[in-house]
């Protein structure tokens, strides 16, 4: 067992060793502040505090973050260090050089969204805004690279003494934001877009939607049965999430009443994990995301513990509270929509830490490295260019014993159009992540 001291022990450092030795790897640990202890203990130790302690340990020098309450103002230093950064530097009697367990908690508990910031058009946090995309570290797992660090102290301090790494992983996850382009839409949005390619002139899309309508044509976003050629081929983990809000300007899937819609989710979750989509309009009602969340479950007749928000929509903290409130206890949104990247810096799965309330709570937050759109629309991007990108990503995760998490969307999967060699990207990025 692994010892660890602190002069003060605080809900942010119990979570934090937590995320270091439960989350990010498989070690029994303690922590005292028993000084006689912790001196006269003969195992693995490690001291975390603002003084060393005498004999044979590892020594982490604290800042003050861990044991302060509420949020306030940092002044933030970041530091190149060794092949990547660090935050919070301390002095080199440390055995690191910088306090790696505030690092830690600064970025997994998401401390920066919670202090004045400036919002995107859809009032998210955008990427642009933290530091690690103002610092070039974005597309690092900066969390477990310390993590691995640490280890490899405690590991070459004392002899016999092995943490246990995480077992790699992979997840292919699928929004099906409109489970149709043409089909099931209702008598009114048919007429509608058959009566705006015509003011549009565009004649290609009306002699589509005829030819779809009629069963002489698949549906353009119909690709649910090359998604189920494909797991069978490669044997994915598959989840998908789906839109089963009311209609509305950000927010316009099948609607749920539909019985071919209710069909499709029934199959899908055959296949893999149904997890419910929350709506745009559901952040600001949390009547409307439990509507949402009991709809998927009397469809598939279970309980909805997983979840995505529409538009990636997250607010701290009152997103994960309501999710936590309905029974959600997985959810995947942790990611942005304008850049690839760990927003949380991590690439495992870890458990939402309330700033406000100050305490860990049971949802699982499970961080995704890219969403295909983000290559497409935010970046212009070929998937030949792109390509890099992905590769880049699963290397990263694959090192540090990651799980590692795509976005992708029913749509973007039909091989036609603006997606025209996007499948390609999509089996070869299947193929390097499992191998």
């Amino acid at each position: 067992m692994l010892l660890i001291y602190s002069h003060k022990i605080s809900n942010r450092l119990t979570y934090t060793c937590n995320l270091l030795f439960k989350d990010l790897g498989q070690c029994e640990f303690e922590i005292t502040k028993d000084k006689n202890r912790f001196d006269e203990y003969n195992g693995p130790k490690l001291c975390y505090s603002y003084r060393r302690r005498e004999g044979d340990m590892v020594f982490i020098r604290s800042v003050e973050l861990l044991y302060e309450t509420g949020i306030k103002d940092l002044e933030l230093k970041v530091t190149d260090w060794e092949d990547s950064i660090c935050l919070f530097p301390t002095d080199q009697q440390s055995d690191l050089p910088f306090d790696l367990f505030a690092a830690s908690f600064f970025m997994t508990s998401r401390y920066e969204e919670y202090l004045p910031h400036m919002r995107d058009l859809y009032e998210r946090f955008d990427a642009q805004m933290s530091v690690a995309e103002q610092h070039g570290f974005l597309n690092q797992a900066v969390v477990n690279r310390w993590a691995e660090s640490l280890y490899v102290q405690l590991e070459s301090k004392f002899s016999g003494f092995k943490i246990n790494r995480n077992k790699y992983d992979v997840f292919t996850t699928i929004d099906i934001d409109n489970a149709w382009a043409y089909l099931e839409k209702g008598i009114v949005r048919t007429l509608a877009g058959f009566a705006k390619s015509l003011l549009t002139l565009n004649f290609k899309s009306f002699i589509e939607r005829f030819k779809v309508i009629l069963g002489l044509e698949r549906d353009a976003y119909d690709t649910y049965e090359y998604q189920e050629k494909i797991q069978e081929k490669y044997k994915l983990k598959l989840i998908y999430f789906i839109l089963l809000g009311d209609y509305g300007k950000n927010d316009k899937n099948i609607p749920f009443h539909s019985l071919k819609f209710q069909r499709l989710i029934k199959s899908l979750a055959d296949i893999g994990i149904a997890g419910i989509h929350p709506s745009f309009g559901s952040n600001s009602s949390p009547k409307r995301l439990e509507k949402e969340i009991k709809r998927l479950e009397n469809i598939i007749k279970r309980d909805v513990e997983h979840s995505r928000q529409h538009f990636l929509k997250l607010r701290l903290p009152d997103t994960y509270r309501n999710l936590i409130e309905f029974g959600v206890k997985n959810d995947y949104t942790m990611g942005y929509a304008s850049k690839p990247g760990f927003r949380a810096g991590i690439c495992t799965p870890f458990y939402f830490y309330d700033l406000d309330m100050e305490l860990e709570t049971n949802l699982k937050v499970h961080p995704f490295a890219f969403m295909e759109g983000t290559f497409k629309y935010y970046m212009n991007l070929s998937p030949e260019e792109a390509k890099p990108h992905v590769l880049g990503f699963i290397e990263e995760v694959k090192k540090y014993n990651g799980v590692f998490i795509s976005l992708w969307h029913n749509d973007s999967l039909n091989d036609r159009g603006i997606w025209k060699g996007w499948r390609n990207l999509f089996e070869d990025m299947q193929e390097a992540a499992l191998k």
